[in-house]
Protein backbone atom coordinates (compact mmCIF):
# COMPACT_ATOMS: atom_id res chain seq x y z
CA UNK A 1 0.00 0.00 0.00
CA UNK A 2 1.48 3.25 -0.78
CA UNK A 3 3.07 4.63 2.36
CA UNK A 4 2.42 8.41 4.07
CA UNK A 5 4.33 10.69 2.44
CA UNK A 6 6.57 13.68 2.43
CA UNK A 7 5.66 16.38 4.32
CA UNK A 8 5.94 19.20 2.01
CA UNK A 9 4.34 17.15 -0.52
CA UNK A 10 1.14 19.36 -0.92
CA UNK A 11 3.11 22.87 -0.62
CA UNK A 12 5.18 20.37 -4.51
CA UNK A 13 2.34 19.98 -5.86
CA UNK A 14 0.08 22.79 -5.65
CA UNK A 15 0.43 25.32 -8.77
CA UNK A 16 -0.27 28.54 -10.43
CA UNK A 17 -3.64 26.58 -11.74
CA UNK A 18 -4.94 25.48 -8.54
CA UNK A 19 -7.28 26.74 -5.87
CA UNK A 20 -6.47 26.70 -2.47
CA UNK A 21 -6.04 22.31 -0.76
CA UNK A 22 -9.33 21.94 1.56
CA UNK A 23 -7.20 21.42 4.69
CA UNK A 24 -7.28 17.85 5.80
CA UNK A 25 -9.50 17.41 9.49
CA UNK A 26 -7.12 15.98 12.12
CA UNK A 27 -8.72 12.37 12.22
CA UNK A 28 -6.45 11.15 9.25
CA UNK A 29 -3.22 12.06 11.56
CA UNK A 30 -4.29 8.41 13.00
CA UNK A 31 -1.81 5.75 11.76
CA UNK A 32 -3.24 2.24 10.68
CA UNK A 33 -0.54 -0.39 9.77
CA UNK A 34 -1.28 -2.52 6.33
CA UNK A 35 1.02 -4.60 5.15
CA UNK A 36 3.48 -3.60 2.49
CA UNK A 37 3.34 -5.18 -1.35
CA UNK A 38 6.53 -4.93 -3.20
CA UNK A 39 5.56 -3.38 -5.99
CA UNK A 40 4.00 -0.90 -3.82
CA UNK A 41 4.82 3.09 -4.26
CA UNK A 42 7.93 3.74 -1.63
CA UNK A 43 9.15 7.17 -1.07
CA UNK A 44 12.26 8.45 0.61
CA UNK A 45 12.65 8.25 4.84
CA UNK A 46 10.34 10.80 6.33
CA UNK A 47 12.54 13.48 7.75
CA UNK A 48 9.32 14.23 10.28
CA UNK A 49 5.79 13.67 11.23
CA UNK A 50 3.58 15.40 8.74
CA UNK A 51 2.25 18.81 9.64
CA UNK A 52 -0.89 19.21 12.01
CA UNK A 53 -3.13 21.40 10.15
CA UNK A 54 -6.15 23.49 11.24
CA UNK A 55 -9.15 21.29 10.48
CA UNK A 56 -11.90 21.68 8.75
CA UNK A 57 -15.29 21.49 10.83
CA UNK A 58 -17.19 18.68 8.19
CA UNK A 59 -20.35 17.11 9.01
CA UNK A 60 -19.05 13.90 10.49
CA UNK A 61 -19.01 10.76 8.17
CA UNK A 62 -21.81 8.57 8.66
CA UNK A 63 -20.53 5.77 10.76
CA UNK A 64 -20.30 2.34 9.38
CA UNK A 65 -23.23 -0.25 10.49
CA UNK A 66 -21.94 -2.13 13.59
CA UNK A 67 -21.41 -5.84 12.42
CA UNK A 68 -23.55 -8.73 13.70
CA UNK A 69 -21.88 -10.86 15.94
CA UNK A 70 -23.37 -14.00 14.10
CA UNK A 71 -25.24 -14.46 10.87
CA UNK A 72 -28.05 -15.06 13.12
CA UNK A 73 -28.20 -11.88 14.41
CA UNK A 74 -28.99 -9.79 11.60
CA UNK A 75 -31.75 -10.11 9.52
CA UNK A 76 -29.85 -9.41 6.40
CA UNK A 77 -27.08 -12.04 7.26
CA UNK A 78 -27.66 -14.90 5.00
CA UNK A 79 -24.27 -17.05 6.30
CA UNK A 80 -20.79 -17.35 7.49
CA UNK A 81 -19.75 -18.51 3.96
CA UNK A 82 -16.00 -18.70 4.48
CA UNK A 83 -16.03 -21.15 6.95
CA UNK A 84 -16.58 -24.50 4.75
CA UNK A 85 -12.68 -23.37 3.73
CA UNK A 86 -10.87 -25.53 6.19
CA UNK A 87 -8.19 -23.43 7.18
CA UNK A 88 -10.74 -20.36 7.96
CA UNK A 89 -13.41 -22.56 9.45
CA UNK A 90 -12.69 -21.40 12.88
CA UNK A 91 -12.07 -18.01 11.82
CA UNK A 92 -14.58 -15.94 13.61
CA UNK A 93 -16.87 -12.54 11.64
CA UNK A 94 -15.03 -10.36 13.31
CA UNK A 95 -11.64 -11.28 12.13
CA UNK A 96 -12.46 -12.14 8.85
CA UNK A 97 -14.65 -8.50 8.46
CA UNK A 98 -11.12 -6.99 9.12
CA UNK A 99 -9.12 -5.38 6.50
CA UNK A 100 -6.19 -6.07 8.65
CA UNK A 101 -6.80 -9.57 8.88
CA UNK A 102 -7.62 -9.90 5.12
CA UNK A 103 -4.19 -8.64 4.25
CA UNK A 104 -2.54 -10.70 6.09
CA UNK A 105 -4.21 -13.24 4.83
CA UNK A 106 -3.87 -12.77 0.98
CA UNK A 107 -3.44 -15.38 -1.26
CA UNK A 108 -0.37 -14.53 -3.63
CA UNK A 109 0.89 -16.63 -6.70
CA UNK A 110 4.31 -14.94 -8.54
CA UNK A 111 7.28 -16.19 -9.16
CA UNK A 112 8.27 -16.07 -5.87
CA UNK A 113 5.50 -17.16 -3.86
CA UNK A 114 3.76 -19.83 -6.05
CA UNK A 115 3.97 -22.32 -3.16
CA UNK A 116 1.67 -20.04 -1.20
CA UNK A 117 -1.51 -20.42 -3.67
CA UNK A 118 -0.50 -24.31 -3.80
CA UNK A 119 -0.74 -24.39 -0.34
CA UNK A 120 -4.34 -22.98 -0.16
CA UNK A 121 -5.51 -24.96 -2.82
CA UNK A 122 -4.29 -28.78 -1.35
CA UNK A 123 -6.22 -27.49 1.90
CA UNK A 124 -9.22 -26.07 0.12
CA UNK A 125 -9.90 -28.52 -2.30
CA UNK A 126 -11.86 -32.25 -1.99
CA UNK A 127 -10.11 -35.48 -3.36
CA UNK A 128 -11.63 -35.37 -6.46
CA UNK A 129 -13.30 -32.25 -8.32
CA UNK A 130 -14.78 -31.80 -12.01
CA UNK A 131 -12.85 -31.55 -14.91
CA UNK A 132 -13.92 -28.23 -16.83
CA UNK A 133 -17.22 -28.18 -19.07
CA UNK A 134 -17.54 -30.12 -22.13
CA UNK A 135 -15.16 -32.48 -20.72
CA UNK A 136 -16.33 -35.68 -18.43
CA UNK A 137 -15.44 -36.99 -15.35
CA UNK A 138 -13.28 -36.54 -12.40
CA UNK A 139 -9.77 -34.88 -11.98
CA UNK A 140 -7.79 -35.65 -8.75
CA UNK A 141 -6.53 -32.72 -7.12
CA UNK A 142 -3.12 -32.90 -8.14
CA UNK A 143 -4.16 -33.26 -11.91
CA UNK A 144 -6.04 -29.50 -11.07
CA UNK A 145 -3.39 -27.91 -8.99
CA UNK A 146 -0.80 -29.01 -11.57
CA UNK A 147 -3.36 -27.04 -14.08
CA UNK A 148 -3.05 -24.35 -12.13
CA UNK A 149 0.87 -24.11 -12.07
CA UNK A 150 0.48 -24.74 -15.69
CA UNK A 151 -1.41 -21.73 -15.93
CA UNK A 152 0.61 -19.69 -14.03
CA UNK A 153 3.48 -20.17 -16.41
CA UNK A 154 1.69 -19.02 -19.32
CA UNK A 155 -0.80 -16.20 -17.52
CA UNK A 156 -0.01 -12.45 -17.87
CA UNK A 157 -0.89 -11.83 -14.57
CA UNK A 158 0.40 -12.98 -10.89
CA UNK A 159 -2.14 -14.36 -9.02
CA UNK A 160 -3.23 -12.18 -5.82
CA UNK A 161 -6.69 -12.82 -4.13
CA UNK A 162 -8.13 -11.26 -0.89
CA UNK A 163 -10.00 -14.09 1.45
CA UNK A 164 -13.07 -12.38 0.93
CA UNK A 165 -13.15 -13.24 -2.81
CA UNK A 166 -11.19 -16.84 -2.56
CA UNK A 167 -14.92 -17.27 -0.02
CA UNK A 168 -17.26 -17.06 -2.64
CA UNK A 169 -15.32 -19.88 -4.75
CA UNK A 170 -17.36 -22.84 -4.47
CA UNK A 171 -14.27 -25.45 -4.02
CA UNK A 172 -15.89 -28.30 -5.10
CA UNK A 173 -16.05 -27.57 -8.17
CA UNK A 174 -13.59 -24.99 -8.90
CA UNK A 175 -12.83 -25.55 -12.77
CA UNK A 176 -16.64 -24.55 -13.62
CA UNK A 177 -16.63 -21.64 -10.92
CA UNK A 178 -17.42 -17.82 -12.52
CA UNK A 179 -15.01 -16.52 -9.87
CA UNK A 180 -12.34 -18.77 -10.08
CA UNK A 181 -11.77 -18.18 -13.40
CA UNK A 182 -11.53 -14.61 -13.11
CA UNK A 183 -8.63 -14.85 -10.93
CA UNK A 184 -6.84 -18.22 -11.26
CA UNK A 185 -5.62 -19.63 -14.47
CA UNK A 186 -6.28 -23.02 -15.42
CA UNK A 187 -3.45 -24.23 -18.82
CA UNK A 188 -5.83 -26.81 -19.82
CA UNK A 189 -8.34 -24.19 -21.31
CA UNK A 190 -5.92 -21.38 -22.26
CA UNK A 191 -5.61 -21.05 -26.41
CA UNK A 192 -3.40 -19.22 -28.70
CA UNK A 193 -3.38 -15.24 -28.41
CA UNK A 194 -5.26 -13.81 -31.66
CA UNK A 195 -2.54 -12.75 -33.99
CA UNK A 196 -3.01 -8.99 -33.92
CA UNK A 197 -2.61 -9.02 -30.05
CA UNK A 198 -0.70 -6.57 -28.68
CA UNK A 199 0.17 -6.01 -25.03
CA UNK A 200 -0.45 -2.31 -24.45
CA UNK A 201 -3.95 -3.53 -26.87
CA UNK A 202 -5.25 0.49 -25.49
CA UNK A 203 -2.27 1.95 -26.80
CA UNK A 204 -2.35 3.73 -23.13
CA UNK A 205 1.20 4.63 -23.14
CA UNK A 206 1.09 6.23 -26.39
CA UNK A 207 -1.53 8.49 -24.75
CA UNK A 208 0.79 9.14 -21.85
CA UNK A 209 2.42 13.16 -21.80
CA UNK A 210 3.64 12.83 -18.27
CA UNK A 211 4.16 9.77 -16.24
CA UNK A 212 0.84 8.63 -14.16
CA UNK A 213 -1.40 10.18 -16.77
CA UNK A 214 -2.87 8.97 -19.75
CA UNK A 215 -5.14 11.32 -21.95
CA UNK A 216 -7.36 10.54 -24.25
CA UNK A 217 -10.49 12.52 -24.66
CA UNK A 218 -10.28 15.76 -24.56
CA UNK A 219 -12.29 16.67 -21.51
CA UNK A 220 -11.17 13.09 -19.85
CA UNK A 221 -8.19 11.79 -18.24
CA UNK A 222 -6.86 8.64 -15.93
CA UNK A 223 -4.48 9.38 -13.23
CA UNK A 224 -2.73 5.80 -12.58
CA UNK A 225 -0.69 6.74 -8.53
CA UNK A 226 -0.37 2.53 -8.28
CA UNK A 227 0.36 -0.46 -9.68
CA UNK A 228 -0.88 -2.39 -7.05
CA UNK A 229 -4.75 -4.15 -6.46
CA UNK A 230 -6.26 -6.23 -3.24
CA UNK A 231 -6.83 -9.03 -6.25
CA UNK A 232 -5.67 -9.10 -9.22
CA UNK A 233 -7.93 -10.26 -12.48
CA UNK A 234 -6.31 -12.53 -15.06
CA UNK A 235 -7.78 -10.15 -18.02
CA UNK A 236 -6.41 -6.86 -16.76
CA UNK A 237 -6.44 -4.68 -19.25
CA UNK A 238 -2.91 -2.74 -17.72
CA UNK A 239 -1.47 -6.63 -17.68
CA UNK A 240 1.57 -4.30 -19.08
CA UNK A 241 2.07 -2.67 -15.53
CA UNK A 242 -0.09 -4.27 -13.07
CA UNK A 243 1.39 -6.50 -10.24
CA UNK A 244 4.96 -8.51 -10.29
CA UNK A 245 6.47 -9.33 -13.26
CA UNK A 246 5.31 -12.73 -14.58
CA UNK A 247 7.23 -15.97 -16.66
CA UNK A 248 5.85 -14.32 -19.69
CA UNK A 249 5.84 -10.76 -19.31
CA UNK A 250 8.50 -8.04 -17.71
CA UNK A 251 5.99 -5.41 -16.54
CA UNK A 252 6.77 -1.53 -16.21
CA UNK A 253 4.85 -0.42 -12.85
CA UNK A 254 3.75 3.08 -12.66
CA UNK A 255 5.49 3.72 -9.46
CA UNK A 256 3.58 7.06 -8.59
CA UNK A 257 6.34 8.72 -6.82
CA UNK A 258 6.56 12.46 -5.34
CA UNK A 259 8.05 13.96 -8.32
CA UNK A 260 5.64 12.05 -10.95
CA UNK A 261 2.60 13.00 -8.85
CA UNK A 262 3.79 16.68 -8.61
CA UNK A 263 4.38 16.48 -12.64
CA UNK A 264 0.93 14.83 -13.10
CA UNK A 265 -0.81 17.80 -11.09
CA UNK A 266 0.86 20.05 -12.50
CA UNK A 267 -0.18 19.02 -16.58
CA UNK A 268 -3.74 18.42 -15.44
CA UNK A 269 -3.97 21.86 -14.26
CA UNK A 270 -2.58 22.79 -17.47
CA UNK A 271 -5.25 21.58 -19.49
CA UNK A 272 -7.81 24.14 -19.59
CA UNK A 273 -10.31 21.70 -21.10
CA UNK A 274 -9.58 19.20 -18.96
CA UNK A 275 -12.53 18.47 -16.26
CA UNK A 276 -12.77 15.44 -15.28
CA UNK A 277 -10.42 12.53 -13.45
CA UNK A 278 -10.23 8.71 -13.04
CA UNK A 279 -8.19 7.98 -10.31
CA UNK A 280 -7.26 4.50 -11.31
CA UNK A 281 -4.11 1.97 -11.37
CA UNK A 282 -3.69 -0.41 -10.33
CA UNK A 283 -6.78 0.24 -7.51
CA UNK A 284 -7.23 2.83 -5.27
CA UNK A 285 -8.21 0.94 -3.06
CA UNK A 286 -3.98 0.37 -2.48
CA UNK A 287 -3.59 4.34 -1.91
CA UNK A 288 -3.15 4.59 1.57
CA UNK A 289 -5.89 7.19 3.36
CA UNK A 290 -3.56 10.36 3.59
CA UNK A 291 -2.35 9.81 -0.04
CA UNK A 292 -6.55 9.45 -1.11
CA UNK A 293 -7.30 12.32 0.81
CA UNK A 294 -4.33 14.65 -0.47
CA UNK A 295 -5.24 13.45 -4.40
CA UNK A 296 -9.18 14.32 -3.41
CA UNK A 297 -8.27 17.95 -2.11
CA UNK A 298 -5.71 18.18 -5.12
CA UNK A 299 -8.10 17.98 -7.52
CA UNK A 300 -11.15 19.72 -5.55
CA UNK A 301 -8.44 22.77 -5.63
CA UNK A 302 -8.23 22.26 -9.28
CA UNK A 303 -9.83 25.14 -11.15
CA UNK A 304 -10.66 23.28 -14.22
CA UNK A 305 -11.95 19.87 -12.74
CA UNK A 306 -15.05 19.61 -12.22
CA UNK A 307 -15.47 15.63 -11.40
CA UNK A 308 -13.27 12.56 -10.36
CA UNK A 309 -13.50 9.60 -9.07
CA UNK A 310 -11.65 7.01 -7.35
CA UNK A 311 -11.82 3.08 -9.23
CA UNK A 312 -11.79 0.41 -7.14
CA UNK A 313 -12.65 -3.46 -7.33
CA UNK A 314 -12.53 -3.20 -3.46
CA UNK A 315 -16.05 -3.31 -3.36
CA UNK A 316 -16.36 -6.83 -5.09
CA UNK A 317 -13.38 -8.39 -3.57
CA UNK A 318 -13.17 -6.68 0.13
CA UNK A 319 -16.40 -4.90 0.87
CA UNK A 320 -15.65 -5.78 4.41
CA UNK A 321 -13.25 -3.14 4.46
CA UNK A 322 -16.13 -0.56 4.18
CA UNK A 323 -17.63 -1.70 7.31
CA UNK A 324 -14.51 -2.23 9.06
CA UNK A 325 -14.60 0.62 11.99
CA UNK A 326 -10.83 0.00 12.76
CA UNK A 327 -9.72 1.23 9.13
CA UNK A 328 -10.27 5.03 8.28
CA UNK A 329 -9.58 4.11 4.33
CA UNK A 330 -14.05 4.70 3.99
CA UNK A 331 -14.00 7.58 6.30
CA UNK A 332 -11.04 9.39 4.40
CA UNK A 333 -13.53 8.65 1.25
CA UNK A 334 -16.39 10.27 2.32
CA UNK A 335 -14.75 13.09 4.08
CA UNK A 336 -13.68 13.79 0.26
CA UNK A 337 -17.01 13.58 -0.71
CA UNK A 338 -18.52 15.56 1.13
CA UNK A 339 -15.52 18.58 0.51
CA UNK A 340 -16.13 17.86 -2.92
CA UNK A 341 -19.79 18.60 -2.69
CA UNK A 342 -19.01 21.74 -0.86
CA UNK A 343 -16.67 22.83 -3.38
CA UNK A 344 -19.30 22.34 -6.15
CA UNK A 345 -17.76 19.15 -7.10
CA UNK A 346 -18.83 15.69 -7.50
CA UNK A 347 -16.70 12.57 -6.68
CA UNK A 348 -17.61 9.07 -7.19
CA UNK A 349 -16.84 5.37 -6.91
CA UNK A 350 -16.51 3.00 -10.06
CA UNK A 351 -15.98 -0.46 -9.03
CA UNK A 352 -16.07 -3.94 -10.54
CA UNK A 353 -18.99 -6.85 -10.28
CA UNK A 354 -18.31 -8.95 -12.76
CA UNK A 355 -21.06 -11.67 -11.66
CA UNK A 356 -23.91 -12.21 -8.84
CA UNK A 357 -22.09 -14.49 -6.55
CA UNK A 358 -19.50 -11.85 -5.62
CA UNK A 359 -22.51 -10.43 -4.06
CA UNK A 360 -22.80 -11.40 -0.30
CA UNK A 361 -24.85 -9.36 2.67
CA UNK A 362 -21.72 -8.16 3.63
CA UNK A 363 -21.91 -6.30 -0.07
CA UNK A 364 -24.92 -5.26 1.10
CA UNK A 365 -24.34 -3.64 4.25
CA UNK A 366 -21.14 -2.22 2.34
CA UNK A 367 -23.12 -0.55 -0.01
CA UNK A 368 -25.37 0.83 2.01
CA UNK A 369 -22.90 2.36 4.17
CA UNK A 370 -22.08 4.33 0.93
CA UNK A 371 -25.78 4.82 -0.01
CA UNK A 372 -26.16 6.67 3.39
CA UNK A 373 -23.22 8.72 3.20
CA UNK A 374 -24.25 10.26 -0.34
CA UNK A 375 -21.37 8.56 -2.52
CA UNK A 376 -22.08 8.16 -5.82
CA UNK A 377 -20.83 4.22 -6.86
CA UNK A 378 -21.27 2.95 -10.73
CA UNK A 379 -20.35 -0.26 -11.96
CA UNK A 380 -18.37 -1.22 -14.62
CA UNK A 381 -18.66 -5.36 -15.92
CA UNK A 382 -16.07 -6.88 -18.25
CA UNK A 383 -18.19 -9.69 -20.74
CA UNK A 384 -16.46 -13.14 -20.27
CA UNK A 385 -17.05 -16.31 -21.81
CA UNK A 386 -18.39 -19.03 -19.36
CA UNK A 387 -19.06 -16.35 -16.74
CA UNK A 388 -21.75 -14.08 -17.49
CA UNK A 389 -22.27 -14.20 -21.40
CA UNK A 390 -25.67 -15.13 -21.19
CA UNK A 391 -28.78 -13.11 -20.40
CA UNK A 392 -29.70 -14.41 -17.43
CA UNK A 393 -26.65 -13.83 -15.78
CA UNK A 394 -26.27 -10.51 -16.64
CA UNK A 395 -29.97 -9.70 -15.90
CA UNK A 396 -29.73 -11.13 -12.58
CA UNK A 397 -26.35 -9.15 -11.68
CA UNK A 398 -27.71 -5.91 -13.10
CA UNK A 399 -30.70 -6.39 -10.74
CA UNK A 400 -28.75 -7.63 -7.32
CA UNK A 401 -26.42 -4.06 -8.44
CA UNK A 402 -30.01 -1.84 -8.53
CA UNK A 403 -30.92 -3.05 -5.48
CA UNK A 404 -27.94 -2.04 -3.77
CA UNK A 405 -28.38 1.48 -5.64
CA UNK A 406 -25.11 0.53 -7.63
CA UNK A 407 -25.65 1.87 -11.20
CA UNK A 408 -25.00 -0.45 -13.55
CA UNK A 409 -22.64 2.02 -15.72
CA UNK A 410 -20.72 0.32 -18.40
CA UNK A 411 -20.68 -3.53 -19.96
CA UNK A 412 -17.05 -3.77 -21.65
CA UNK A 413 -16.24 -6.08 -24.58
CA UNK A 414 -13.21 -8.14 -23.14
CA UNK A 415 -10.13 -6.25 -24.84
CA UNK A 416 -7.36 -7.63 -26.89
CA UNK A 417 -4.93 -8.87 -23.78
CA UNK A 418 -2.97 -11.57 -23.97
CA UNK A 419 -3.23 -15.08 -22.39
CA UNK A 420 -6.86 -14.73 -21.98
CA UNK A 421 -8.48 -15.66 -25.69
CA UNK A 422 -10.28 -18.02 -23.82
CA UNK A 423 -12.46 -15.90 -21.51
CA UNK A 424 -13.06 -13.42 -24.80
CA UNK A 425 -16.65 -13.69 -26.05
CA UNK A 426 -18.05 -12.45 -30.34
CA UNK A 427 -18.97 -8.81 -30.78
CA UNK A 428 -22.52 -10.76 -30.95
CA UNK A 429 -22.56 -12.06 -27.79
CA UNK A 430 -22.94 -8.55 -26.44
CA UNK A 431 -25.36 -7.04 -29.13
CA UNK A 432 -27.41 -10.04 -28.35
CA UNK A 433 -27.13 -9.33 -24.56
CA UNK A 434 -27.55 -5.66 -24.91
CA UNK A 435 -30.90 -6.50 -27.01
CA UNK A 436 -32.51 -8.91 -25.03
CA UNK A 437 -31.70 -6.97 -21.30
CA UNK A 438 -33.62 -4.17 -22.55
CA UNK A 439 -37.41 -3.55 -20.59
CA UNK A 440 -35.82 -5.78 -18.15
CA UNK A 441 -34.87 -3.51 -15.86
CA UNK A 442 -35.66 0.22 -15.27
CA UNK A 443 -33.72 2.28 -18.26
CA UNK A 444 -31.97 3.96 -16.08
CA UNK A 445 -30.59 0.65 -14.88
CA UNK A 446 -29.79 -0.36 -18.32
CA UNK A 447 -25.80 -0.45 -18.37
CA UNK A 448 -23.66 0.88 -22.08
CA UNK A 449 -22.69 -2.07 -23.67
CA UNK A 450 -19.37 -1.16 -25.00
CA UNK A 451 -16.20 -2.00 -26.93
CA UNK A 452 -12.85 -0.14 -25.89
CA UNK A 453 -11.47 0.31 -29.69
CA UNK A 454 -7.85 -1.40 -30.01
CA UNK A 455 -5.36 0.79 -30.42
CA UNK A 456 -6.33 3.68 -28.86
CA UNK A 457 -9.85 4.69 -30.29
CA UNK A 458 -11.33 5.08 -26.84
CA UNK A 459 -15.16 3.22 -25.75
CA UNK A 460 -17.44 3.25 -28.50
CA UNK A 461 -21.12 1.75 -27.87
CA UNK A 462 -21.02 -2.46 -29.60
CA UNK A 463 -24.41 -1.35 -31.50
CA UNK A 464 -22.85 1.58 -33.05
CA UNK A 465 -20.30 -0.47 -35.47
CA UNK A 466 -19.52 0.85 -38.77
CA UNK A 467 -19.90 -2.88 -40.28
CA UNK A 468 -19.01 -6.49 -38.64
CA UNK A 469 -18.83 -9.84 -40.86
CA UNK A 470 -19.46 -12.22 -38.75
CA UNK A 471 -17.79 -15.22 -41.10
CA UNK A 472 -14.28 -13.04 -40.76
CA UNK A 473 -14.77 -11.83 -36.63
CA UNK A 474 -13.66 -8.85 -37.96
CA UNK A 475 -15.74 -5.85 -36.99
CA UNK A 476 -14.84 -1.91 -37.79
CA UNK A 477 -15.92 1.47 -36.03
CA UNK A 478 -15.23 5.00 -36.00
CA UNK A 479 -14.59 7.24 -33.41
CA UNK A 480 -15.71 11.19 -34.26
CA UNK A 481 -14.78 13.00 -30.29
CA UNK A 482 -11.16 11.99 -31.08
CA UNK A 483 -9.27 14.34 -33.24
CA UNK A 484 -5.53 14.57 -34.17
CA UNK A 485 -2.87 12.03 -33.90
CA UNK A 486 -4.01 10.64 -36.99
CA UNK A 487 -7.29 10.06 -36.05
CA UNK A 488 -9.60 12.13 -37.92
CA UNK A 489 -11.70 9.37 -39.90
CA UNK A 490 -9.19 6.55 -38.49
CA UNK A 491 -10.97 2.93 -38.83
CA UNK A 492 -10.71 0.89 -35.55
CA UNK A 493 -11.18 -2.89 -35.71
CA UNK A 494 -12.31 -5.34 -33.22
CA UNK A 495 -11.42 -8.89 -34.01
CA UNK A 496 -13.50 -12.08 -32.67
CA UNK A 497 -11.40 -14.54 -30.59
CA UNK A 498 -9.98 -17.26 -32.90
CA UNK A 499 -11.80 -20.28 -31.61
Amino acid sequence: MISLIHPNFKALILSKGSSRIPQTSSYLLRRLSTAHHQDAFVTRPLPGPLPIPTPVPPAPPAPPEPFPASPASSPHVSDEFWRPIPQWKDVPLTDFASWRWGVKNVVEANKKTRNKLSEFLYAALPEEVPRTKGLQGLQSRDEFVGDVVSGLKKSAMSVRIMPYALSRINWNDPANDPIFHQFIPLGSIMIKDHPTLKLDSLNERTDSPVPLIVHRYPDKALFLPTSVCPTYCVFCTRSYGIGPSTESITKEPFRGSLERMKGAFEYIDSQEGLHDIVVSGGDSFYLSPDVLELIGDRLIASKNIERFRFATKGLAVAPHRFLDQDDIWTDTLIHISDKAKRAGKHMALHTHFNHPNEISWITEQASRRLLRAGITVRNQTVLLRGINDNVDTMSILIKKLAKMAIQPYYVYQCDMVPKIEHLRTPLQTILEIESQIQGTVAGFYIPKFVVDLPGGGGKRPASLHDSYDRKTGISTFTQPALKGKGRDGKVYKYYDPVA
